[in-house]
């Protein structure tokens, strides 16, 4: 039997901008914000997750949602579901839990093989639904099983890497299923080598990426036997603007927005970008931040 809506969990017309790294975008129709399994299971108890489009939200640095904003429910975790537990070489992570901090806490532990997520600025739900990766890892390698919820039966299932048909920047995760927590195993190794490969990992985004800007990573995959980048620099497109939005001088997969930009003109510039290497190459250039809200 369906409930009332919980009015202390649901909240109406929420700007999703600040909850993105490119600080734009208009608001959600309904945002619940969800700290504990009880108020998911109260969320889906209420009926609100059946009858409308659902977008779960992480630290939104892969995310542009457009200026009209979002007209279903956005789910955002946080409380119990940001906390970690380190139990040998093993790994229990809230799906909130923020990538570079498991990656440093992880190392400072003495377990290996997780340095790459510091240059991830993502969170471990959005890791396992994209299957991030960095510094030639990703997240299959280190994922041994996810626990994911589908937010319109309250049905819980626990799946590894296989089931979960991890690839590149893929995961067969629906928009209404979402990730509550991720086990993830390491291996015991050298603390200090091991600090030296998060300094290294930081030390490359730093000197590879347009650090300090409004920027949301990697715009697009990474084609066959190209990097998205490079293609797009052989080009001449850095520099190409829309708006207060552009292909950054530093690395031309990263867009780059100043204080006016809206969403809009983030998608209008990714897809001239990809209109125009299509037209000169004959690539096929797939998007790897989510834009969500925009007409195709």
């Amino acid at each position: 039997m369906t409930q009332p809506m919980p009015d202390d969990l649901v909240e109406k017309d929420v700007p999703l901008g600040a909850f993105t790294t490119y600080k734009a975008g208009g608001p959600a129709r309904f945002f619940a914000r969800v700290g504990s399994r009880q108020s998911v299971l109260t969320l889906i108890e209420s009926g609100i997750t059946t009858g409308l489009p659902i977008l779960v939200l992480g630290r939104g640095s892969n995310l542009v949602v457009s200026d009209r904003g979002f007209p279903g429910l956005v789910v955002h975790l946080d409380g119990e579901f940001a906390r970690y537990q380190i139990e040998g070489v093993r790994v229990s992570a809230g799906a909130a839990v923020p990538l570079p901090r498991l990656a440093r806490a992880t190392s400072e532990a003495g377990v290996t093989g997780l340095e790459f997520f510091v240059g991830i600025p993502g969170s471990v739900g959005g890791a396992v639904r994209q299957n991030a990766g960095c510094f030639g890892r990703e997240t299959r390698d280190v994922l041994a099983g996810a626990e994911v919820v589908d937010l319109r039966t309250g049905v819980l299932t626990t799946r590894g890497p296989d089931e979960l048909e991890l690839a590149y920047r893929h995961s067969a995760l629906r928009p209404d299923e979402m990730v509550l927590q991720a086990v993830l195993t390491g291996a015991g190794g050298d603390v200090v080598a091991s600090g030296e490969l998060i300094r290294e990992v930081t030390r490359w985004r730093r000197d590879n990426q347009p650090g300090g800007t409004l920027n949301a990573g990697s715009v697009f995959k990474n084609p066959k036997g190209d990097t998205a980048g490079e293609l797009i620099d052989r080009l001449g497109l850095k520099g190409l603007r829309v708006g207060d939005v552009s292909v950054s001088e530093k690395h031309a997969n990263f867009f780059v927005a100043g204080p006016g930009a809206r969403a809009d003109d983030i998608h209008r510039l990714a897809m001239l970008v990809k209109d125009r290497v299509f037209a000169l190459t004959g690539t096929i250039l797939e998007p790897e931040i989510q834009f969500v809200g925009f007409e195709e």
